[in-house]
């Protein structure tokens, strides 16, 4: 590959970075369009998933596309949907070159995109930056092809990883800039999801602040019986923003109705071991589009993510201060007998925001 195809690759998979969080169902995508050397085009996939980004860069491109390069960071799509499909906007528009960084695993696409670009005479280049787009595009693989969403699942702990004291108390185990950093984390992904014991402990409003962004993820709760407070901050803010409730076979019926007044979208889920079958659970959510879900606990419901090999990256924040064994841990019981069973991840960052170590870990390879 030609460190210039490199250098245009990487900034339409910056462009689609730019879309996470706010077009699921569908991929956040960047396109790119150069001309001669020079950018005459750019977009990504827009909120709510349309128009694609090759849509928006052909546009901004106007008859300059003709005879251009476009670098996509998806393969564009071949079937006929919402929109048109984008590999016939790109045929339409008389580019010469697609370069592209990885195929659509989706089956109305895979490799179809691809197949249509070359049949009208357009040169294809693909694999620039795979392993890059890959991860970008983890959340709408995952869903197209195991039906769940990418798993983020982020926990801010002491150094000794207790997220309370046995009182309850955590606010604030963290410091501000971490706090800062975690609300840019949930602004890419589709949704933020807490169990019920985090609802009630820290009546969180779990929304992204201090960073004008409108749109707001989805704020997931996952609650056996519905056991979640009806004058909290989720529930004074349902009507506004969502509110979705993963619960069991058999709620209390009132609650159900108060929440459903209330503006809230109630999702039933199967049990395992009188608990959320987590598996199930992302199933759910994966059938309702949702793409990447950042999850910041608690701790039985990282413990069963975990258990169930279900958390795809994990994101912890560790503070300079101990809380000791009395204190409640990051992690619910997981019931290990030896090492050779443990979920294992490979470190991939660290950094440091103020006081505070973040460390970010990758499913680790088997």
């Amino acid at each position: 590959m030609s460190e210039t195809d490199k250098r245009y690759m990487a900034l339409a998979l910056s462009l689609g970075q730019r879309g996470q969080g706010t077009c699921w169902p569908n991929p956040s995508v960047g396109c790119v369009i150069v001309r001669g050397g020079r950018i005459v085009g750019r977009g990504w996939t827009q909120p709510g998933g349309r128009p694609h980004a090759e849509t928006e860069a052909l546009a901004q491109a106007g008859e300059a596309a003709r005879g251009a390069t476009a670098y996509v960071s998806l393969e564009p799509c071949a079937h006929h949907g919402q929109t048109p499909p984008c590999a016939e906007a790109l045929i339409a528009a008389g580019v010469s070159r697609v370069v592209s960084a990885i195929e659509d695993s989706d089956p109305r696409v895979a490799g179809q995109g691809f197949d249509l670009l070359k049949k009208a005479g357009i040169d294809v280049t693909t694999g620039i930056l795979a392993e890059q787009a890959t991860h970008d595009h983890a959340g709408f693989f995952l869903k197209t092809e195991q039906g769940r969403p990418f798993v983020t699942l982020k926990l801010a702990s002491s150094f000794d990883g207790r997220i309370a004291t046995a009182s309850g108390h955590s606010q604030w185990i963290t410091g501000p800039k971490a706090r800062r950093a975690v609300h840019a984390m949930r602004a890419r992904h589709d949704a933020v999801m807490i169990g019920a014991g985090t609802a009630r402990a820290d009546d969180p409003s779990l929304t992204v602040r201090d960073l004008g962004i409108e749109a707001q993820p989805v704020r997931v709760v996952v609650s056996r019986h519905l056991d979640i407070p009806l004058m909290g901050q989720l529930a004074r803010s349902a009507a506004e923003i969502p509110v979705w409730l993963c619960h069991g076979p058999s709620p209390d019926p009132e609650r159900a109705r108060a929440w459903e007044g209330l503006g809230a979208r109630l999702i039933p889920c199967a049990l395992q071991d009188h608990q959320i079958d987590a598996a199930d659970l992302l199933q759910q959510l994966g059938q309702i589009g949702l793409t990447r879900v950042f999850c910041e606990g608690g701790s039985a419901l990282a413990a069963s993510l975990l258990a169930q090999d279900l958390v795809d990256e994990l994101v912890g924040f560790s503070a300079g201060l101990t809380i000791g064994a009395e204190g409640l841990s990051a992690i619910g019981a997981l019931k290990l007998d030896n090492l050779d069973t443990a979920p294992r991840f490979d470190l991939i960052e660290t950094r440091a925001f103020g006081p505070d170590v973040l460390h970010r870990w990758a499913r680790a390879l088997r």
